[in-house]
């Protein structure tokens, strides 16, 4: 709203905290008043989450910038009150009204769905959600309905039957596994469509906390519960691209990323030391880098727009589309009855391009951040449409240790040995261990291992999919998500 649209609302004298004060509420939602000489501000929009009246006096409850985060220059949030009392019953109901007003037209939530995954990395997300987000949630007076999963793939049964006619919103308060497997519930229902249209919140209380940490390093915010539920509570939201990741007739649908080699290895077989929470995934990498492998195989991609000139130096063009092992037709494949498919994509007639291996690390990203400390693809949108592809052929030991230090910026793919790109539709053809044909390798898909190749960790285990052809496309702007801008 322009300065120039604003009006005064109210204003009065009242007891704000026991001092006396001209309080001034205007139409942009900012209340201003005088407390020891100075003036100041509170904005209803960014830093009240409830409002409430208790016999003689309004309570508003705040979240408001309060002190530096520990190793950090950036601003944490705190939870504090401001008691409003005024000359009158009859003006402290005005008041009370006029603020209520104001919240309720932000179309904040009211009613959610928590899930909260108890086994997720130091299976700490039950007493996140104790100490920090439900002291929040009713603050802002939100109901809620709490559930925690069980097992895995609970929160995708789950999210394919819930009435969502319920709730204006669905959190979840894990890592990235358990917001995966909402989003892969609710594109199986025959009313995907309108499920996927519901909003969808996370709170980092788990290993990698990918999703959550995109949303809140877009505005300089911690990634911190604290503020993933402030950030719901706002009702602010944004679209997300949904990957759809196809092998004949199976889908799986991903928002975060796909790895083969090097960062699936790390990601998935550094689970054999869970107990560490994230420093585990920066211990196995030494131990991999340092027992290095490569696989044999090849991808192909169509490169998005600005990207053909690139691309066109590291690749080779396909003559024919008819040569890839794609499905020459979403709509034409088939999927269970009821679920969604896929993009309504032309896959034949696009400018299909491909390299071959073998390769060190193939990581395909759909938000910046894999986790908390690597940025894995720093230009990557969330609903651009594309996927970001982070490639390594061939690097030196000593320069995937920095690469993976410079992780925690995105200065790694300025290496001369990563190859940095956006495409819109991808497929990946998995090979072997280039020193062992008889072994092959792990595809990994948002933290869960999408496909396993003979002689892997834990390949007696069954899999979506086979160690064998997949291919990717992007929806874009399908899924949202509450965020903090």
């Amino acid at each position: 709203m322009e300065n120039s649209e604003v009006t005064v609302i109210m204003s009065e004298n009242v007891t704000l905290n026991g001092t006396l004060s001209p309080l001034v509420f205007k139409s942009d939602g900012t209340l201003q008043w005088v407390d020891d000489g100075s003036a100041k501000f509170l904005s209803l929009e960014k830093e009240v989450l409830g409002v409430s009246m208790e016999a003689s006096r309004i309570i508003l409850k705040c979240a408001v910038k309060g002190g530096i985060l520990c190793c950090s220059s950036t601003v944490s949030l705190v939870r504090r009150s401001l008691v409003l009392e005024a000359s009158s019953l009859d003006s402290l109901q005005l008041w009370y009204e006029k603020l209520l007003l104001f919240l309720d037209s932000l179309g904040r939530p009211k009613r959610l769905f928590v899930l909260v995954n108890p086994f997720g990395g130091k299976k700490s997300a039950s007493k996140v959600f104790v100490d920090t987000v439900q002291p929040l949630l009713e603050d802002a007076e939100i109901q809620y309905t709490l559930l925690e999963t069980q097992y895995h793939q609970h929160a995708k049964e789950l999210a394919y039957g819930l009435d969502l006619t319920k709730y204006d919103g669905v959190v979840c308060v894990s890592g990235d596994g358990i917001l995966v497997e909402v989003v892969n519930g609710l594109l199986h229902r025959s009313d995907w469509n309108t499920a996927i249209k519901i909003p969808l919140g996370v709170v980092p209380a788990g290993t990698g906390n990918g999703v959550a940490k995109s949303l809140l390093d877009s505005v300089g915010d911690p990634c911190s519960a604290f503020n993933a539920t402030v950030a719901i509570i706002r009702g602010h939201r944004t679209s997300l691209d949904v990957a759809t990741i196809s092998q004949g007739k199976t889908r799986f649908y991903s928002v975060l990323m796909l790895a083969w080699g090097l960062v699936a290895d790390i990601d998935i077989e550094s689970e054999i030391w869970r107990w560490m929470g994230g420093a585990r995934l920066d211990l196995y990498a030494l131990k991999r880098i340092f027992q290095l492998r490569k696989y044999n195989g090849r991808i192909h991609f169509v490169p998005a727009s600005g990207f053909e000139d690139y691309t066109e130096k590291i690749s080779q063009k396909v003559a024919s589309a008819q040569d890839l092992p794609i499905c020459s037709s979403s709509k034409q494949t088939g999927v269970q009855e009821g679920g969604y498919i896929g993009p309504d994509i032309d896959l034949e007639n696009m400018n299909w391009q491909t390299v071959e291996g073998p390769f060190v690390s193939v990581w395909i990203h759909n938000v910046p951040w894999g986790s908390e400390s690597a940025m894995a693809a720093p230009n990557a949108k969330f609903s651009d449409g594309c996927l970001d592809v982070i490639l390594i052929r061939d690097c030196p030991k000593m320069g995937l240790l920095s690469l993976m230090t410079d992780l925690s910026n995105g200065q790694h793919v300025k290496s001369p040995h990563v190859l940095y790109f956006k495409v819109k539709a991808f497929v990946l053809e998995p090979g072997s261990r280039t020193e062992d044909s008889t072994t092959g390798g792990i595809i990994d898909c948002d933290g869960e291992v999408l496909a396993r190749g003979n002689g892997t960790y834990k390949c007696e285990e069954r899999s979506l999919m086979s160690y064998d052809n997949l291919q990717i496309t992007i929806d874009q702007s399908l899924a949202t998500l509450y965020c903090p801008f």
